[in-house]
């Protein structure tokens, strides 16, 4: 099995970054969405991109945000790689030139290979939590025998990760990535160093 690439997400400050960073996060998240705890501006945004070190990827995560909206951020911001938390048909999510991947809230029944089959453009499927009203972010994990052993888009896995449980949930569902916010918090938007640095050395065994 390849190494399972890691994104810390919901970052709000310079040092936060860094330690993603530095302990070896292939990527970081940005919250465009302003109901979110871990929302940045333009300008936070910006300073957190010119601070980080080559070869990481800056992704930038929305929810139901208007092609206007988006469009000025995208002008303003040099992001890599989009994700679409909200209820964006597939549309939505393309013409941006930039890749996308799609969050989807993962329930018993849902079909996830015909979920993955609606997004044919985006480079992948980050699989979260489902929790009535709430985009992501929740800090709660989901039954991972839900997620089928092939599924035709690489799959990032979220929700409720933290070092204590991320070994087991890559054991089990094999993701081409895993995303961890909450998982690695002082508090909301607030990262801890020490919890980024446990998180990746339990990816990296695992």
């Amino acid at each position: 099995m390849t190494n399972v690439r890691s994104k810390i997400c919901g970052i709000t400050r310079i040092e936060d970054a860094l330690a993603a960073a530095e302990a070896g996060a292939d990527a970081i998240g940005l919250v465009f969405y302003a109901k979110s705890p871990r929302a940045v501006d333009i300008h936070q945004a910006r300073a957190i991109i010119a601070a980080l070190p080559p070869f990481v990827t800056t992704v930038g995560l929305f929810v139901n945000a208007s092609r206007c909206e988006l469009g000025e951020i995208l002008d303003a911001v040099p992001l890599d790689l989009l994700q679409f938390h909200g209820d964006e048909t597939a549309a939505q999510c393309e013409g941006h030139g930039r890749p996308y991947i799609k969050a989807l809230r993962v329930r018993a029944g849902d079909d996830l290979e015909a979920a993955c089959q609606s997004y044919p453009g985006a480079c992948g499927m980050l699989l979260d939590a489902y929790v009535a009203g709430v985009p992501g972010g929740t800090g709660q994990a989901f039954d991972w025998s839900l997620v089928p052993a092939t599924l035709s888009k690489p799959i990032i896995l979220a929700g409720g990760l933290a070092a204590d449980n991320v070994g087991a949930a890559i054991a089990q569902v094999r993701p081409y990535a895993v995303d961890v916010s909450g998982g690695v918090e002082r508090s909301k938007g607030i990262k801890d160093a020490g919890k980024i640095q446990a998180f990746m050395q339990a990816v990296k065994q695992a």
